[in-house]
């Protein structure tokens, strides 16, 4: 069970920071986030997560908590680096 729970933090975490990039590209969704509200994702293409988070949801409403859902159609593929036209050498390696 504890391996699951990592597991389903992991995924959490994956999206925590696709999230955290959407944000900064879309500076309207900051007046949604609050401190008070948790915000929890519901990937349509992950059931199994889905599931997880929304039982944690209804603990954390349950408590007195508020909730913000973040529902996620698909993530595109994983892009290893952005970078273009890389040179990498010692301290007099590179020539301009």
């Amino acid at each position: 069970m504890e391996t699951q729970k990592n597991e389903f933090f992991t995924r959490n975490s994956e999206l925590s920071t696709e999230f955290s990039k959407y944000v900064l590209e879309h500076p309207e969704m900051d007046d949604l986030l609050t401190e008070e509200a948790v915000v929890v994702f519901l990937p349509e293409f992950d059931a199994e997560l889905t599931d997880f988070n929304l039982k944690m949801a209804k603990e954390i409403e349950s408590e007195g908590g508020r909730v913000l859902y973040v529902k996620v159609k698909q993530m595109a593929p994983k892009i290893a680096s952005r970078l273009v036209g890389v040179e990498v050498g010692g301290r007099d390696g590179i020539t301009p």
